[in-house]
């Protein structure tokens, strides 16, 4: 058994120096956009989704006659909603924001 006055402490460390990073100037700031409306989304995933659907469709009737309808659709559904919500939609939010801003930016 150990006596509670033989137990050393842990050494301490010191925390290293830190260094404050040189300012640097920041790029123009864009003008200000609101983020796109309930509708204005509706739209956009509207435009996403159509084209994915119909090229799903078409590229897999070939391989598909055979199955289910069900089937059909959750193989589609399972390629076309990943597209849309990862790489799709959020680069045509980006385009509209980016056209947006640029209007803005020529009203002054």
């Amino acid at each position: 058994m150990t006596d509670a006055t033989t137990l050393t402490p842990a050494p301490t460390t010191t925390p290293a120096p830190t260094t404050t990073p040189a300012p640097t100037t920041a790029p123009a700031a864009a003008p200000a956009v609101a983020p796109p409306s309930v509708h204005v989304r509706a739209v956009v995933t509207w435009l996403a989704i159509f084209p994915l659907v119909s090229l799903g469709m078409l590229l897999l009737a070939p391989i598909s006659d055979s199955w289910h309808p069900i089937l059909r659709a959750l193989v589609l559904t399972a390629v076309v909603v990943p597209l849309a919500v990862y790489i799709v939609v959020p680069r045509l939010l980006g385009a509209y924001t980016a056209l947006l801003r640029r209007r803005a930016a020529r009203r002054g």
